[in-house]
């Protein structure tokens, strides 16, 4: 008995390194994805960007399983993704498409950065009551992956000209930058089931999205996670049309995503 309960806390601490060792690779791709665009392989940088949201996926799914989460962890986990998610691809965006400009390249950076930064700390310190399936604003991963993906599109598909390139980059910046702090509403899939006639449909579709992101992952990245992207405006669009046309729309409170 005195054995099994000295040997109890060693396998706690195990589990909880689990999901903070996964955050660490989150960091560590992330900073990577910096160093990479210092020495303008901006292709490199869009990849790590990628493995990172890898990580990111994994280490709030390993917390939930493992039962192992912690304050310690949520912070962790929002320090790293700040990094790997805000500072990397705001670094990215700047060397790859916006040093043409004098301040206004800075300038857009920065904004990117700065309402990713802010849009973790909302999150960070608000409490959902429930679960919900919307989060609030566009999550900072799917911005980031919206950046990367752009990246890996422009070289192996689009390769836009010089001229075009800093004008597209900017709209884009900072449109996903105002989508990140607004208040409009994103799915977060957590509702997702794959039972029953419906989603058994939803499976399939799902197959056949994973097939197509196989076959030809250069540009249906891109094309997946900018869909996302728009979804959010989309959907409310459609909203505030039933709304005027007398009909009511689904309301649905949004959550905090919590990680670990």
């Amino acid at each position: 008995m005195r054995t099994a309960f000295l040997k109890e806390p060693k396998r706690r601490r195990a589990v909880y390194l689990i999901p903070n060792l996964l955050t660490t690779g989150n960091l560590f791709s992330g900073l990577y994805a910096v160093l990479a665009v210092f020495h303008g392989n901006y292709f490199a940088a869009a990849v790590a960007i990628m493995i990172a949201l890898i990580f990111d996926m994994l280490d709030g799914k390993s917390a939930r399983w493992t039962n192992s989460t912690s304050q310690f962890g949520v912070e962790y986990d929002s320090l790293a993704d700040l990094v790997a998610f805000g500072v990397a691809p705001g670094l990215l965006i700047y060397g790859w498409a916006l040093s043409v400009y004098d301040m206004l390249g800075p300038s857009v950076m920065f904004a990117f950065v700065a309402c990713g930064a802010l849009r973790l700390a909302r999150f960070n310190v608000m409490t959902a009551a429930s679960e919900s399936k919307y989060f609030m604003g566009l999550p900072i991963p799917a911005a980031a992956s919206v950046v990367a993906t752009l990246v890996i599109f422009d070289r192996e598909v689009a390769q836009l000209g010089l001229s075009s390139k800093p004008v597209a980059v900017l709209v884009l910046t900072m449109a996903l930058s105002f989508l990140m702090v607004s208040t409009i509403k994103y799915r977060s899939f957590k509702d997702l089931k794959f039972s029953g006639r419906a989603h058994f449909d939803n499976l399939v579709l799902a197959i056949l999205m994973i097939m197509l992101v196989i076959a030809w992952p250069q540009a249906m990245l891109f094309i997946v996670f900018a869909c996302y992207a728009v979804s959010g405006p989309i959907e409310k669009g459609v909203q505030l049309v039933l709304k005027l046309t007398g009909k009511r729309p689904v309301e649905s409170q949004p959550v905090l995503e919590t990680k670990e």
